[in-house]
């Protein structure tokens, strides 16, 4: 491996230090992304009935002991309870963005390699070309082992821009996709305690708490 990156030119460090990035990043989103996962339904479930009994105390607890952005969005309609439905779901907004920014941290980092880390073996396979044509210009006849010798080696960088680059882009969009998920967890569980405690307001109780991520799954 040490001879391909010594051919490949310097650049190709930079190259390993970006799937190095890359990985912890993913590992680092993978295993959060995993605590922070719940089954919703029967958390939920036992947020209800803990508030058909009226102990919102315990209900509070019970979000403070489980983990994942869920339990909180729930928590903070719980704890606004007294007030009327527009502030609690206001309240819940509040918290579900900040967790979708706790969601999103470092996102950014795995979608900004996927996309220079190409440019930067391009870069890299464009020097060696020019480095191989300045030794054809100083040989004037260069054998046809030299030219072969100085393309393939030029084009080391590329083919590594490529192999970081394309796991680390399904990494980000796997990982987009379970942010989504979360959301979507996070804006069920809201919608269901929000109606839940506002159900004696009367109309449009079903009225849905939306929250956005910046992030999309399409690309990056």
């Amino acid at each position: 491996m040490l001879a391909w990156m010594s051919k490949g030119g310097p650049l190709m460090w930079f190259i390993l230090l970006n799937a190095i990035i890359a990985a912890a990043v993913f590992f680092e989103r993978f295993f959060y992304f995993h605590r922070m996962q719940i089954h919703a339904a029967d958390f939920v479930d036992g947020i209800r009935n803990s508030l058909k009994r009226g102990n919102f105390i315990e209900a509070e607890a019970t979000c403070n002991e489980t983990a994942g952005p869920v339990a909180q969005v729930v928590k903070a309609a719980i704890v606004h309870h007294d007030r009327s439905r527009e502030e609690i779901r206001e309240a819940v907004q509040d918290v579900a963005r900040v967790e979708v920014a706790h969601l999103e941290r470092r996102l950014v980092v795995l979608a900004t390699l996927a996309q220079i880390t190409p440019l930067i073996g391009f870069l890299g396979t464009v020097l060696g070309m020019i480095r191989m044509f300045k030794v054809i210009q100083e040989a004037q006849l260069p054998s046809p082992g030299q030219l072969a010798g100085g393309v393939w080696e030029a084009l080391i960088p590329a083919a590594g821009g490529l192999i970081v680059a394309i796991p680390a882009y399904v990494a980000y969009n796997y990982l987009i996709s379970r942010v989504q998920n979360l959301v979507l967890d996070m804006e069920w569980a809201a919608n269901e305690i929000v109606s839940f405690l506002t159900r004696s307001d009367g109309d449009d109780l079903r009225e849905p708490i939306v929250v956005l991520t910046r992030q999309k799954s399409s690309g990056v």
